[in-house]
């Protein structure tokens, strides 16, 4: 049966406020009606990172506005919709919280179908909302809180193939960037600051290349760039532009090749399965550097595996894959009560042991 589903989705779960609508009909691709984002990054440049209760009250002041203003770009009511989707982990639980406590409100004042979701099925089905891509595909799922590769088989079915033992890549940036008095977030900053640098002054580790599998550590690299950091300034009683921004380039291309020899473990166990028609996907907020994104093509070309990468607004958390996993979830028969909960901790495959670390999001898987 063809059927149309109009989908509200928020996001709350770390530093952006975000609701957007989206629509598909059985069988198309689905549509972006609006994507609606407010981040958060003054609040917190001060204090050199995410603040959790700074988060969280912001979430509480400016979710219903980003309804409101999804709603209206959308030009629909909230009588036109089918269901409403919200980040239900994992994620800082005061923002998950607020994001899930809006939706109930909606949904009880509208009697609308409420589904959870969780924040890394967003990402993970992206590819899906933005190149219809089948079932199965590898899927690196790479951001400021996690960091792990996934056989996605359907949209609660994954397989976890490795991931961080300890910091995420992000995380890692967000470190460095602090440590090199970088503004926040890290990411773009280090990335603008290693365009000029030589990646091949200072030499760091690629940690984990020498043991098998595709479980990966970046802990190690940010200490041994603070080091680095150290020893210099011991040496010359400070950082020039050029000593920062040769860091910044050699600690890049840590990750990069990282991420590229690990990428190329995962795609052969992927492969092992032989699907039809191969792909690997990248999504999260590191997703949306540009010599990892350009690292991990060459990997997939290599491999003769096809490679994509959502667009640089959907790569960063945004409540368009919300909507659209609730989409996903809904066709498969799911609904939650107003009982629903919000999860610091949520692991997408729901058999293999949880992966050690925290991070900013909670466990890396």
């Amino acid at each position: 049966m063809v059927q149309t589903l109009t989908v509200l989705g928020l996001e709350s779960s770390c530093d952006d406020t975000a609701a957007a609508v989206v629509r598909q009909c059985t069988g198309a691709r689905a549509e972006i009606l609006s994507s609606v984002v407010h981040g958060q990054t003054e609040l917190h440049s001060a204090y050199g990172g995410v603040v959790p209760e700074i988060a969280a009250r912001a979430h509480a002041e400016k979710l219903d506005i980003c309804v409101k203003q999804a709603l209206t770009q959308a030009e629909i009511g909230l009588r036109d919709l089918d269901a409403i989707a919200v980040t239900a982990g994992p994620g800082l639980i005061g923002g998950v919280i607020s994001g899930v406590m809006c939706a109930k409100g909606l949904s009880a004042a509208t009697g609308l179908p409420l589904i959870g979701v969780n924040h890394l099925a967003g990402h993970a089905l992206t590819p899906r909302l933005t190149d219809g891509i089948a079932f199965p595909y590898l899927m690196l799922l790479v951001s400021g809180g996690h960091c792990q590769y996934l056989i996605a088989h359907g949209p609660e079915q994954f397989t976890r193939l490795g991931g961080t033992i300890d910091d995420a890549p992000g995380e890692a940036f967000d470190k460095t960037a602090r440590l090199l008095g970088l503004p926040q977030p890290g990411g773009p900053s280090v990335e603008a600051e290693a365009r000029t640098g030589d990646p091949k002054r200072f030499r760091f580790p690629r940690p984990l290349l020498d043991r098998p599998g595709c479980d990966l550590s970046f802990s190690g690299l940010k200490t041994a760039l603070m080091r680095m950091r150290d020893q210099i300034v011991a040496e010359k009683g400070g950082l020039t532009r050029q000593d920062r921004a040769d860091l910044c380039a050699g600690f890049q291309q840590a990750i990069v090749d990282t991420l590229a020899e690990k990428t190329r473990r995962a795609i052969t166990l992927y492969l092992e399965a032989s699907p039809a028609e191969p792909v690997i996907a990248v999504a999260g907020g590191v997703a949306a550097n540009t010599a990892i994104r350009a690292a991990l093509e060459t990997v997939s070309v290599e491999m003769d595996t096809r490679f994509t990468a959502p667009p640089m607004a959907l790569c960063t958390d945004n409540a368009a894959m919300i909507a659209y996993a609730g989409i996903e979830r809904f066709r498969a028969g799911a609904r939650d009560g107003l009982d629903l909960t919000a999860r610091p901790r949520w692991p997408l495959d729901q058999t293999s042991p949880s992966m050690l670390g925290g991070g900013k999001k909670g466990a890396k898987a």
